[in-house]
């Protein structure tokens, strides 16, 4: 096992901290959305209060391994430093000079925020060399970033590999909590609630999921595959075909392991795939030939309520329909809302994925979930049994 936060004082040191700065820019490149800064504020804070000097590495978007100045971190900086009132010592590179002077510069209660990782080639091929420049900035290591976790990069893994006290983080720490609460020691009933356009990316996670669940609910996109499965017609709705033979074992699995899977019983179609298309609710029985179906029914949304509020343990996955839309987001509202409502009556519940977590965070649900996960394709890969490399890499 790793060694937490908690566990350590910092007195005077400079601690590496791998952060997940991935956050998006406006047009005038202003941080259009902090919630990836202001989910790292504990972990620096709490290095501060112990007297070390956090020294933040992270990425920003896909530069390719070279320097693009409209992926650099210094509007990260600006914010930390104008927004959130901390000293930061911004360097425009992540090794060399220009970064040991940041840091041999900083004194306690001070920041040092490095510039983005993937300006260099190195960084996303694990490449040790590179790593050890930036081991030799620090006196130890923290990893903070989940929702990086599932890469193998210079940052992430073999940065981790060459520090004897290495440590996971406050928001790493909780991820691994609630995920492996969820996984390995639910309060059942325990219910999953699935959604999303495809199967093929939930194939592992569903697989994960049968041996350990009470009841999964599928909604969204991929309902229409298992609809489909089942002898249904579905117009137009989204289908994958070559998956109908992947459905139809999951559904047999899923009764050998006594577990419950839930189908929509109506759903909203629309002869477009536009917010401002003729819709209408209609039984998944009766799916016009000309429509599609955008999002879960009324029904269905009843029927779902009625299992969540049954429930101890909820995770929730993928969105129920097209949410971005307005006249197809009830559906997943509706179980956003079900889910606060359960966590007030004492059911754990996490969210993963990026557009069931937007949802949450879209409706100001985020302090009503027990935990609302950081990490999209990180999330999945853990809810899969896989051992994501940067975990990995803090027990070595």
């Amino acid at each position: 096992m790793f060694k937490f936060l908690d566990e350590c004082k910092f007195p005077a040191e400079h601690i590496l901290v791998r952060v997940d700065f991935n956050v998006p820019l406006d047009e005038n490149n202003n941080v259009a959305d902090d919630t990836r800064i202001i989910s790292a504020l504990s972990t620096i804070n709490a290095i501060i209060d112990r007297g070390g000097i956090p020294v933040l590495i992270s990425h920003l978007g896909r530069p390719n391994g070279k320097r693009d100045e409209k992926y650099s971190l210094k509007p990260i900086a600006d914010y930390l430093q104008n927004k959130l009132n901390y000293n930061v010592i911004f360097a425009d590179d992540c090794i060399g000079p220009v970064a040991s002077n940041a840091v041999s510069s900083a004194k306690p209660g001070d920041i040092v925020l490095l510039e983005n990782l993937r300006f260099h080639p190195e960084e996303e091929k694990n490449d040790i060399e590179f790593a050890k420049q930036l081991a030799a900035l620090a006196d130890c290591y923290v990893n903070d970033a989940f929702g990086t976790a599932h890469r193998a990069h210079a940052s992430t893994f073999a940065v981790a590999t060459l520090f004897e006290r290495k440590f996971a983080g406050l928001l790493l720490e909780n991820e691994i909590r609630y995920l492996d609460t969820v996984l390995h020691r639910p309060k059942n009933p325990f219910v999953s609630i699935l959604g999303g356009a495809k199967i093929s990316g939930k194939i592992d996670v569903i697989d994960n999921l049968i041996p350990k669940c009470d009841t999964i609910l599928i909604g969204g996109g991929m309902m229409f595959t298992f609809l489909k499965a089942l002898g249904y017609e579905i117009g137009k709705s989204i289908l994958e075909e070559s998956k109908i033979e992947l459905a139809k074992k999951i559904m047999v699995d899923a009764k050998n392991n006594a577990t419950n899977i839930v189908l929509p019983v109506d759903t909203l179609v629309a002869d477009e795939f536009k917010n401002d298309s003729n819709f209408k609710v209609v039984d998944v029985d009766r799916i016009p030939s000309d429509m599609m179906g955008l999002d879960i029914g009324p029904k269905t949304i009843e029927l779902f309520k009625k299992e969540i509020v049954k429930a101890k343990t909820i995770l929730w996955n993928g969105p129920m329909g097209v949410f971005e839309m307005e006249n197809f987001a009830k559906g997943t509202f509706a179980i956003a809302n079900a889910l606060a409502d359960a966590t007030n009556n004492g059911a754990i519940t996490v969210v993963g994925g990026g557009d069931s977590v937007a949802a949450v965070t879209q409706m100001g649900l985020d302090d009503k979930i027990t935990h609302v996960s950081t990490g999209g394709g990180a999330s999945l890969e853990y809810l899969e049994g896989i051992e994501l490399p940067a975990i990995t890499a803090l027990k070595l």
